[in-house]
């Protein structure tokens, strides 16, 4: 391993190709996004230089801050939820012999299905004359426009595409935790029984601070794709309605490919870029990480 260290024309060699496709596939693209937020581009003309003037427009999007609004309620929904939800699920199917691999398997399952599909399937779930209020209505009780009702700061539509994300996403969490967990010596735990604490105080004492830098890895995940959150959202609701279901995703997406100027969108993107950075800053300070033999 030594001679293979030191020789560094492997060392290139190796790493060129995951060089190569990290420099063409996002360093040079998000250069060119860069550059192109401070120019005025759009399907008819090249980009043209204009300064900040797109970002000067951001400030005076009145679209652009309902979707930083929904951005961040789903930024703290999804890091908190699936923070709990997630090692609540991975201390439980930790501590079952039968049926473990079942279980997982089952929660897990919705993470590697299409959000395509998913959010039709739920579009239609939640759809005034069908799914959920079809049942309803057979009870006598008449249901709520679940995807339509634009009443409240976080409207109604925001809280259950959060609730159909967590739903889908959530045994992504759980599998990172459970990996974490499985590494802890049981040693340890057995010692603490000795000791009279049982699983409850185990958990708080032994797992949780073993686990804490698996917690920094996955809420930095967890905060970075609720931030760039799209695909739900667009195939459920579209933004829609009145542009109120709107994330920075849609909204980017909106700007580029419907309206096609490509500026404003870059400038959007940039916008998003560094919510992502700032957000990840913050969990890695907030989230103190120390690494302890297990």
């Amino acid at each position: 391993m030594d001679k293979l260290l030191r020789n560094k024309k492997a060392i290139f060699i190796f790493m060129a190709p995951a060089f190569i496709l990290f420099t063409f596939v996002l360093f040079i693209p998000i250069c060119q996004s860069i550059y192109y937020s401070f120019c005025d581009y759009n399907a008819l003309t090249p980009p043209k230089f204009i300064g900040l003037e797109n970002y000067k427009n951001l400030l005076q999007d009145k679209t652009l801050v309902i979707a930083l609004k929904n951005s961040l309620f789903f930024l703290i929904f999804s890091c908190v939820t699936q923070l709990i939800m997630g090692l609540f699920l991975a201390a439980l199917l930790t501590n079952i012999d039968k049926g473990r691999n079942v279980f997982k398997n089952i929660i897990y399952l919705p993470c590697v299905l299409s959000s395509a599909a998913l959010g039709l399937l739920w579009m239609f779930i939640f759809s005034p004359k069908l799914g959920i209020n079809q049942l309803l209505a057979k009870l006598g009780i008449e249901g709520p426009l679940w995807l339509m009702d634009i009443n409240g700061f976080i409207i109604l539509p925001m809280w259950v595409i959060a609730f159909v994300a967590l739903w889908q996403y959530v045994g992504q969490s759980m599998m990172l935790y459970m990996a974490q967990i499985s590494g802890i010596s049981k040693s340890l735990y057995e010692a603490s029984y000795i000791d009279g604490c049982n699983k409850v105080k185990s958990f708080r004492y032994i797992t949780l601070p073993l686990i804490r830098p698996m917690v920094a890895t996955a809420m930095s995940l967890n905060a970075i794709g609720s931030l760039k959150f799209f695909d739900l959202i667009f195939n459920m609701t579209e933004g829609g309605p009145n542009h109120k279901t709107e994330v920075l995703a849609t909204h980017l997406y909106q700007q580029g490919f419907k309206y096609f100027k490509y500026g404003y969108a870059s400038a959007i993107g940039v916008l998003l870029l560094i919510l992502c950075l700032l957000v990840t800053a913050f969990i890695n300070k907030v989230v103190k990480t120390e690494q302890y033999e297990m």
